[in-house]
């Protein structure tokens, strides 16, 4: 049994394809998605298309839940106001049955695997907001990536394996107890690679594999443009 782990995709179509295409290589069985499909890159539909299409199991994101409040009148998160414009137009375009997707989704996902527990989620959620929406802002501010703050944001979780994104930097931690892995953003990275994950069986528990993939970053660039994707500029010089 091998299981894929993508995150923070963010819109990129041309990095989820290639990706996808890395996994099929590989023979993986089931792809966990763990947050942000879509916003920021100019290819939320296809990206919802492509990850249906493999049976992908999705957890929501801040990017997701926000996009989603915007079209069920709900309004937006008040620290999330420098990306409304950008919200606004991703829900006008957004196809309808992936809205509904989306709204459907759960937060945290969890399988057994070799007889370990690997449990997903996209961002820590302190304990008082598991069932806050996202204008009350549930997920907890970036914290750097160290194991003390690892273990600070997921220590009492239950799991061997603590899978998680939103912040866009690989992360891999281990203790006595848990490892804590956040894959990279597959969609958002100055380098031209896309970032992901493999779970597998190994000897004594779960196997951690690390991957990267090349992928054709110029044509996700010229489609932003192509798009006019609103605050493109801002995330190209913070995050392209």
């Amino acid at each position: 049994m091998k299981i894929g782990i993508v995150t923070d995709v963010h819109g990129n179509l041309e990095a989820l394809q290639a990706v996808l295409h890395a996994m099929d290589a590989q023979r993986v069985d089931v792809v966990w998605s763990l947050g942000d499909m879509i916003a920021m890159g100019p290819d939320s539909n296809a990206v919802m298309e492509r990850l249906l299409d493999r049976g992908a199991h999705m957890i929501s994101g801040n990017h997701d839940e926000a996009v989603i409040s915007l079209l069920a009148g709900h309004g937006h998160p008040d620290s999330y106001a420098h990306t409304r414009p950008h919200h606004e137009w991703v829900a006008r375009h957004l196809d309808t049955n992936y809205g509904d997707v989306l709204e459907s989704l759960p937060r945290t996902i969890t399988t057994e695997l070799a007889g370990q527990t690997a449990f997903g989620i996209h961002y820590h959620i302190p304990n008082e907001k598991w069932e806050a929406t996202i204008i009350e802002e549930p997920f907890h501010d970036i914290l750097e990536p160290t194991l003390e703050n690892m273990q600070r944001l997921y220590g009492e979780y239950a799991g061997d394996v603590i899978l998680f994104g939103h912040h866009h930097p690989v992360h891999l931690f281990a203790d006595d107890t848990k490892c804590y892995v956040n894959p990279g953003a597959l969609g958002v990275a100055r380098d031209e690679l896309a970032r992901f994950a493999i779970l597998s069986e190994g000897e004594t528990g779960i196997r951690l594999d690390l991957k990267a993939v090349p992928y054709d970053k110029r044509t996700f660039l010229e489609k932003m443009e192509r798009h006019e994707v609103p605050q493109r500029d801002v995330m190209m010089r913070l995050f392209y």
